[in-house]
Protein backbone atom coordinates (compact mmCIF):
# COMPACT_ATOMS: atom_id res chain seq x y z
CA UNK A 1 0.00 0.00 0.00
CA UNK A 2 2.99 2.39 1.18
CA UNK A 3 4.79 1.38 -2.14
CA UNK A 4 1.52 2.69 -4.49
CA UNK A 5 1.08 5.22 -2.81
CA UNK A 6 4.56 6.57 -3.07
CA UNK A 7 4.69 5.69 -7.04
CA UNK A 8 1.14 8.00 -7.17
CA UNK A 9 3.71 10.67 -5.46
CA UNK A 10 6.77 10.14 -7.74
CA UNK A 11 4.01 10.49 -10.36
CA UNK A 12 2.85 13.38 -10.15
CA UNK A 13 5.90 15.18 -8.97
CA UNK A 14 7.05 14.31 -12.39
CA UNK A 15 4.27 15.58 -13.88
CA UNK A 16 4.62 18.96 -12.54
CA UNK A 17 8.04 18.60 -13.46
CA UNK A 18 7.69 17.34 -16.99
CA UNK A 19 4.84 20.11 -17.80
CA UNK A 20 2.63 16.22 -19.34
CA UNK A 21 -0.92 16.18 -18.72
CA UNK A 22 -0.60 12.32 -19.11
CA UNK A 23 0.95 9.73 -16.43
CA UNK A 24 4.98 9.05 -16.18
CA UNK A 25 6.30 5.97 -16.76
CA UNK A 26 5.75 3.63 -13.82
CA UNK A 27 9.28 1.64 -14.61
CA UNK A 28 10.52 5.53 -13.99
CA UNK A 29 8.79 5.88 -11.14
CA UNK A 30 9.67 2.77 -9.58
CA UNK A 31 13.41 3.52 -10.33
CA UNK A 32 12.94 7.09 -8.70
CA UNK A 33 11.40 5.46 -5.49
CA UNK A 34 14.43 2.65 -5.64
CA UNK A 35 17.00 5.58 -6.01
CA UNK A 36 15.19 7.17 -2.89
CA UNK A 37 14.77 4.06 -0.80
CA UNK A 38 18.54 3.72 -1.03
CA UNK A 39 19.37 7.41 -0.47
CA UNK A 40 17.18 6.70 2.54
CA UNK A 41 18.80 3.74 3.95
CA UNK A 42 22.30 5.01 3.53
CA UNK A 43 21.30 8.11 5.95
CA UNK A 44 19.34 5.97 8.51
CA UNK A 45 22.93 4.21 8.71
CA UNK A 46 25.06 7.01 9.46
CA UNK A 47 22.52 8.60 11.40
CA UNK A 48 22.60 4.79 13.42
CA UNK A 49 26.70 5.38 13.78
CA UNK A 50 25.93 8.93 14.66
CA UNK A 51 23.87 8.20 17.73
CA UNK A 52 26.19 5.48 18.58
CA UNK A 53 29.18 8.01 18.58
CA UNK A 54 27.38 10.26 20.70
CA UNK A 55 26.55 6.92 23.40
CA UNK A 56 29.89 6.22 23.41
CA UNK A 57 32.79 8.29 22.08
CA UNK A 58 35.07 5.31 22.03
CA UNK A 59 33.27 4.13 19.12
CA UNK A 60 32.49 6.85 16.89
CA UNK A 61 34.43 7.40 14.16
CA UNK A 62 35.54 10.97 14.42
CA UNK A 63 38.16 9.64 17.54
CA UNK A 64 40.41 8.56 15.02
CA UNK A 65 43.39 11.20 15.47
CA UNK A 66 44.30 13.27 12.57
CA UNK A 67 47.56 14.88 11.76
CA UNK A 68 50.83 13.64 13.11
CA UNK A 69 50.67 11.95 16.62
CA UNK A 70 52.16 12.06 19.54
CA UNK A 71 51.33 11.51 23.44
CA UNK A 72 50.19 12.76 26.64
CA UNK A 73 50.57 11.09 30.35
CA UNK A 74 48.81 12.60 33.19
CA UNK A 75 50.31 12.57 36.62
CA UNK A 76 46.83 10.75 37.67
CA UNK A 77 43.88 10.04 35.81
CA UNK A 78 41.35 9.03 38.43
CA UNK A 79 40.75 11.50 41.59
CA UNK A 80 38.15 10.99 44.61
CA UNK A 81 36.94 13.96 46.07
CA UNK A 82 35.64 11.89 49.17
CA UNK A 83 32.84 13.02 50.93
CA UNK A 84 31.10 16.23 49.43
CA UNK A 85 28.02 18.48 50.08
CA UNK A 86 25.38 18.27 47.57
CA UNK A 87 25.39 22.03 45.47
CA UNK A 88 28.82 22.38 46.26
CA UNK A 89 31.29 23.20 43.83
CA UNK A 90 34.51 20.88 43.38
CA UNK A 91 37.24 21.39 41.62
CA UNK A 92 39.91 19.22 40.34
CA UNK A 93 43.60 20.20 38.17
CA UNK A 94 44.45 17.11 36.42
CA UNK A 95 48.34 17.91 35.11
CA UNK A 96 49.44 16.17 32.08
CA UNK A 97 52.81 16.27 29.54
CA UNK A 98 53.12 16.05 25.97
CA UNK A 99 55.87 13.21 26.26
CA UNK A 100 55.59 12.96 22.39
CA UNK A 101 57.66 14.75 19.34
CA UNK A 102 54.81 16.72 18.17
CA UNK A 103 52.72 19.49 19.70
CA UNK A 104 49.75 18.24 21.48
CA UNK A 105 46.11 19.21 19.97
CA UNK A 106 43.31 18.51 22.43
CA UNK A 107 40.34 18.84 20.28
CA UNK A 108 38.04 18.51 22.75
CA UNK A 109 37.12 17.30 26.54
CA UNK A 110 33.46 16.67 27.39
CA UNK A 111 31.91 15.73 30.73
CA UNK A 112 29.89 12.18 31.39
CA UNK A 113 26.70 14.99 32.29
CA UNK A 114 26.11 18.29 33.08
CA UNK A 115 27.57 18.47 36.37
CA UNK A 116 31.50 17.49 35.42
CA UNK A 117 32.24 20.79 33.15
CA UNK A 118 36.28 21.11 32.07
CA UNK A 119 38.01 23.31 30.79
CA UNK A 120 41.42 22.46 28.57
CA UNK A 121 44.19 24.56 26.97
CA UNK A 122 43.02 25.38 23.17
CA UNK A 123 46.95 25.91 22.13
CA UNK A 124 48.80 23.24 21.19
CA UNK A 125 51.21 21.88 23.42
CA UNK A 126 54.80 21.80 22.51
CA UNK A 127 56.90 18.40 23.04
CA UNK A 128 57.58 18.21 26.83
CA UNK A 129 55.66 21.26 28.02
CA UNK A 130 53.05 20.61 30.62
CA UNK A 131 49.24 21.22 30.43
CA UNK A 132 46.16 21.29 32.49
CA UNK A 133 42.87 19.97 32.55
CA UNK A 134 40.47 22.19 35.16
CA UNK A 135 37.43 19.59 35.78
CA UNK A 136 34.85 21.09 38.38
CA UNK A 137 31.90 18.66 39.54
CA UNK A 138 29.12 20.43 40.63
CA UNK A 139 26.45 17.99 42.10
CA UNK A 140 23.64 19.26 42.59
CA UNK A 141 20.98 17.01 44.62
CA UNK A 142 22.40 13.73 43.32
CA UNK A 143 23.39 11.72 46.82
CA UNK A 144 25.58 8.92 47.20
CA UNK A 145 28.43 7.54 45.33
CA UNK A 146 28.99 9.18 42.49
CA UNK A 147 31.91 8.24 39.18
CA UNK A 148 31.97 10.61 36.50
CA UNK A 149 33.92 11.21 33.82
CA UNK A 150 36.00 13.44 31.12
CA UNK A 151 36.96 12.00 27.71
CA UNK A 152 39.75 14.11 25.90
CA UNK A 153 39.92 13.61 22.36
CA UNK A 154 43.26 15.02 21.10
CA UNK A 155 45.74 13.90 18.19
CA UNK A 156 47.01 10.67 20.31
CA UNK A 157 47.03 6.78 19.79
CA UNK A 158 44.76 6.49 21.28
CA UNK A 159 42.55 9.49 20.39
CA UNK A 160 40.31 9.42 23.89
CA UNK A 161 41.58 9.87 26.98
CA UNK A 162 39.44 9.38 30.30
CA UNK A 163 39.75 10.59 33.50
CA UNK A 164 37.57 9.66 36.69
CA UNK A 165 36.33 11.61 39.38
CA UNK A 166 34.58 9.90 42.12
CA UNK A 167 32.58 11.33 45.67
CA UNK A 168 30.27 10.19 47.90
CA UNK A 169 27.72 13.07 48.25
CA UNK A 170 26.07 13.70 51.64
CA UNK A 171 22.36 15.19 51.31
CA UNK A 172 22.54 18.70 52.86
CA UNK A 173 19.91 18.40 55.75
CA UNK A 174 16.51 20.38 55.42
Amino acid sequence: MVFIAALLVVNTVLLVKNGSSSYADPTSAKATFERAADNNSTALANKKAADVASIDPLKSASTKPSGPLTAMDFNESTYDFGNILQDSENTKVFTFTNTGKEPLIIENAKGSCGCTVPQYPKEPIAPGATGEIKVVYKPGKQKNKQNKTVTITANTEPASTILTIMADVEEVPA
